[in-house]
Order: C-alpha cells, then structure tokens, then sequence
C-alpha cells in the first residue's frame, strides 16, 4: 500500500511541478520585461531630473552673476563721475578693473566711441561697428535713470573672445561705464548639462547603453559609452524609435537584438537598451533556479510523505517545540499552526492565544506612553534572546531609519552595540546626554543586570538648546554677533598659554573713526547699521585665525592667531584693510562710505605673556595711531 501511494504521489507532484515551471517560465519572462522597463524608464526620469535640476542652478547661477557684474559696473561708473583723471590712464583703468575684480573696464563717449579703456588696443573703437557692441548705445539715448544693459556671453567684437560686458549710464554727462568678465562659470555650468556630460557620470548595468537623439536632426547627441563611434544600426535611427515609449525590440550593434525604451523632453528624445540575450539569460537563471528548487522540493515532499504515518505525531511534537523555542526567544510574531488531529490544533490555539495577550499587554504599554504627549522611550531585553521589546516611540527620538529600526529590533547583540556607540562621547558638562543630530538631544538612562538591560530615552532637546542659546547671548554681543570682552579675554588669554613654540599671535585694538559724527549727522540706527557693517568685516576674515570682540561702543578687538612670523600678522591686517574698502555702508539711499578705522596692535611669540599686558601695549599703538595719521594701523614700538 505505501508504494502504490508513493507511486500515486510522484506523479501527482511531478504533473505539478512541471505545470508550476511552464506558468513560472511564462511569468518569469514577462516579469523581467516589465522590470527592465521600470528600471529604464526610472534611470531616465532620473536624467531628465538631472537635466531640470541643472538648467534650475544655471538660471539662479546666471541671474546672481548678473546682480553682481551689474554692481562692480555701478561702482565704475560711480568712481568714473567723480574721479574723472582715472579714464585718462591706462595703468589706472587697469588699476580700477582689478580692484573691481572685472577683466575688462571701457568708457564710452557720447559718439560711441571707446575712448579709454582698461586694454589699450580697445581704444578708439566704435561700437556702431560691429553687431555684439551695437546694444549698448541704446544707453546714450536713454533719459531713465540709472539706465543699464546685460548682454549675454558671446563673441566680443574685437577679438572673437567670449566675453560677458555690462554697460551702465553715466549720470551728469552722456556716456556708458562698460564692464567686461570672462564666463568661465557659466560655461563650466553649460558644459555640464549635456546629455553627452551627465551620461559620462551616470552608473549602467552591464550591457546597458544610455543615448540621447535629437529630435530635429536625428543625431546622436549623447551616448554612455562616448559619442566618438559610429551610430548606424537601426536602434539608433530616430524614425525607426517613434514607439519605443513602451518598450520595443530592435536590431543593434553588431547584429545584437535589443531591448529599447525612450522619452521624450525638450525635443531630446533619450533612450536606454540592453542586449536581448542578457534578458535572456536573467531568464534561463532564474527558471533553471525554480526548477532544481522544484526537483528539491518534489524529493524531499516523496521523502516526508514515506514516513507521514509513522512520523505524524512526532513531526507535531518537534514543531510545537520549535515554535514555542522561537516564542521563548522573543520572537513574539510566530505563529503554532500544528494540524493532523484535535489534541494538536487545540494546544496550538491555547498558546496562540497567550503570545497574542503578551504582545497585546506591551502594545498598551506603548499606547500608553505614546499618548501621555512625553517624549519618552523605553527598550528591554534579555542576553540570551534574539528579539528585543521597545515602544513606538524609539526610531523617532533616535531618529533612525525604518529599515535599520527592523533590523535592530531583530537582533539584541546588535541592537546593544548601537546604543554603545552612541552613548560613547556624552555631552560636555551634562551627564548621560547625547546628541543625536544638531537639533536632537536625548537623556539615555540605561539599567543592568545579570539577565539583560532596561533604558529610557528622553528627549531633552528644549532644555539644551535653550542653554545654549542662554550661553550664547552671554558671551557675545547682541548688535553685532561678536564676542563681548569679557569672554574675548578669557579666549585670547586661553590661546596665548597655548601658543605653539615657533608661531606668533598679535592682539589689534581697533576704534572707528568720527563715529560720533555720523551719528549725530544721520541717527542711531544708521550708527547701528555702520557697526554692523564693521562687525561683518570682522566675521569675513577667517575663523581659523581671528578672534573678533566689541569692546564697548564703537571700540572693536581682535586677536590673530596661528602665524609663524610677524610679516604673517601684518598681511592679515592687509587682507583686513582691503576687505573694508570693499564693503561701504549706506548711510543714506544716496550716500554710501567706506568705513575708516584705527588700529593699533601687539604681537608675542611667548606663550607666558599675559593678555592684559598685550592689550595694554595695543592701546598704546592705537592712541598713536589716532593721534597720528587714522585711517590706518601700526605696531607697538617698544
């Protein structure tokens, strides 16, 4: 009798399998199809993506140029108005046209005529005389103020090099202030939106080709492997690609069958392909894994239902001890389905049920933490168990993913380490305070014993953010940002005892001049802005060697640090100097000033010189100095 039923069963399993693989070939084909056209139709939205995003920065790239190169035209036009003996030099056009950071500088009389200009060569031309310098006379007849013209890049006139030029109207008299850049951003930026570009960098799957035609010439205007070979075959033939949207199969290079798709944007269209054959063998893999799978399957199924008689109730048992092993260990989602006769399937209700009130029991929990409002979470687990029991609230306060969350809560050894890791560095000066991100600080208060360990995590965030912004308020000034004297002193002093053998620091005792006078003449709030204008320089200079304070009203210190000579401090004091005259103030909606400043500063290269002697030999050079000449800085002399 058993071998007539195993003989029954090996034809009834093998008429399945054998079905099962024919319904499985049949899908597994379409299948591969319709993921490959995901995947194409994915990686060209991603380089259309690419493309808009690109387009996007170029425009707000462009646009921001535009306000800049329009200002430095402004200010050649503003010092051309009042300084007019500049235009009479070329050394002093060029002068200008560097300090404005342009490549060209040109002034244009009321005939059109260039007749001074930072390159030499350029003087004397017409600008009626050539298509790209025509645009700009339009500004001799205009009568608007502050009249002015962008041109966009392209050929100058004069020498065929490409060339950004800005012209703005002279006030009092008629002429242009012409202004000229080389575009090397722009053209940088428009180099790197090109199909040709972007497919370069773009990552493919083996045999996979990326290409881009266009939609008016038919060319190929891109293509993943460069665009230097020949583009013939018929894959590459627009009229040949017009229903390719959905997926098409034609002949590619070297007589390969392929499997094209495409989209169109912006009369591009571009297309991604792959050889047939590799679809092909993606096919054989997966159906030639199915069925040694099956075969398995069917041997081991003959196997079993040989001893099912003799075996049922000792398979029942092992499975029931199996299921309750994976509930000890904490696996609390396992699911005793025993069947085969009433004894079994009653006990596997019976301890469904108790695993479903425990895991109900710790979902109230969780509700219940959840809903008080607190920012509160808890995790416990034991040593010798896989799974750990955590609330809800968890992955958010740790602000982890969902995906390393699953894989966490399934592995304590894991879970364990993380908490470790992240409870290694504390927050200075709090006790068991972490921060997880610049905005996130929990309270992480773990307990342990022999068995396993309990934690709470608390979000703390409120509280240290507060102080720290109590701390910030009370060591720097609130008008300009910097740091109050007080706490200048302590830093300054706590870098000078650190000063590393062979370097020098300087500390520079600065006062604004005729501060009052401003003032008086246009208010406090304009003063304010005029101290703020001076604090933003101070901010300018780089962090890794200024350490910049307000002493009291419109007196200023600043400390620089990390030089290895003297001539060091000095060209800092330079670049200092330089960047004021760049950044004038407002005073008015008419009147801008550059702000003048006194400075008189210390330096030492010994490490136990003391920070109020340094800032008493720096007032002595200050008092000198505005006694003197103002405007200006100079070193203490002993």
């Amino acid at each position: 009798m058993q071998k007539i039923f195993i003989r029954y069963t090996f034809f009834i399993v093998t008429s399945a399998i054998l079905l099962i693989f024919v319904i499985n070939f049949l899908y597994t084909m379409h299948t591969l199809e319709s993921q490959q056209f995901q995947s194409f139709e994915t990686k060209i939205e991603q380089v259309i993506h690419t493309l808009e995003n690109n387009q996007a920065e170029l425009e707000i790239m462009n646009q921001n140029l535009d306000e800049d190169y329009l200002t430095r035209a402004k200010a050649a036009a503003y010092v051309m108005d009042r300084q007019e003996e500049v235009s009479k030099s070329v050394a002093e056009m060029q002068a200008l046209a560097k300090l404005l950071n342009v490549d060209e500088l040109h002034v244009i009389d009321e005939n059109g005529i260039i007749i001074s200009a930072s390159v030499s060569q350029y003087v004397g031309f017409d600008m009626a005389a050539h298509e790209q310098t025509r645009p700009f006379l339009a500004l001799l007849e205009c009568e608007e103020e502050g009249a002015y013209l962008i041109q966009d890049m392209q050929p100058n006139a004069a020498e065929n090099k490409i060339r950004q030029y800005v012209g703005v109207a002279r006030k009092g008299q008629k002429g242009v202030v012409q202004v000229g850049f080389e575009p090397t951003r722009q053209l940088e930026a428009r180099s790197r939106n090109t199909c040709e570009y972007i497919f370069s960098k773009f990552p493919t799957d083996m045999g996979e080709e990326l290409f881009a035609i266009d939609c008016e010439t038919g060319n190929v205007i891109g293509h993943s492997g460069g665009i230097k070979q020949n583009f013939s075959e018929p894959c590459y033939q627009l009229s040949r690609l017009s229903d390719c949207s959905k997926g098409i199969y034609m002949e590619g290079p070297q007589g390969q069958e392929m499997y094209v798709t495409g989209q169109t944007y912006e009369n591009i269209l571009i297309c991604a392909m792959l050889p047939r054959e590799v679809l092909t063998q993606q096919l054989l893999n997966h159906v030639g894994s199915t069925l040694l799978y099956l075969l398995l399957i069917e041997a081991l199924v003959l196997l079993l239902l040989n001893h099912l008689v003799k075996r049922k109730a000792v398979d029942g048992i092992h499975q029931i001890l199996e299921n309750l092993s994976a509930i000890t260990n904490g696996r609390l989602d396992t699911t005793v389905a025993v069947l085969g006769n009433p004894e079994f399937e009653k006990l596997s209700q019976g301890i469904n049920a108790m695993v479903k009130s425990i895991v109900q029991s710790s979902d109230r929990i969780s509700a219940i933490i959840e809903n008080s409002g607190v920012p509160l979470a808890a995790f416990e687990f034991e040593n010798d168990q896989e799974h750990l029991f955590v609330t809800s609230g968890l992955r958010e306060l740790l602000e982890i993913s969902d995906a390393l969350a699953e894989e966490l809560y399934q592995n304590t050894a894991l879970f364990e380490q993380y908490i470790r890791n992240l409870t290694v560095h504390p927050l200075d000066g709090e006790d068991n305070i972490y921060q997880i991100s610049e905005q996130k600080f929990v309270r992480i208060h773990m307990s342990k014993s022999p068995h396993g360990s309990l934690g709470v995590i608390t979000d703390v965030s409120k509280d240290i953010l507060a102080k720290r912004k109590m701390q910030f308020e009370n060591t720097h000034d609130g008008l300009t940002g910097l740091y109050k004297f007080r706490a200048f002193k302590e830093l300054a002093a706590e870098r000078v005892q650190k000063l590393p053998k062979g370097q020098v620091c300087a500390v520079v005792m600065l006062d604004l001049d005729n501060f009052k006078r401003i003032n008086d003449n246009f208010g406090h709030d304009t003063g304010d802005r005029y101290l703020q204008g001076f604090a933003a320089v101070m901010h300018a200079m780089p962090q890794a060697h200024f350490l910049n304070a307000r002493r009291s009203g419109d007196e200023f210190c600043m400390m620089i640090y990390g030089c290895e000579s003297q001539e060091e401090i000095a060209r800092y004091l330079d670049v200092f100097y330089e960047t004021l005259e760049r950044m004038p103030v407002a005073l008015s909606d008419e009147l801008e000033q550059t702000i003048s400043a006194s400075a008189g500063y210390a330096w030492t290269e010994d490490c136990q010189t003391g920070i109020a002697e340094l800032l008493g030999r720096a007032d002595e050079a200050l008092y000198a100095v505005k006694k003197d000449t103002k405007g200006n800085y100079t070193k203490y002399q002993v």
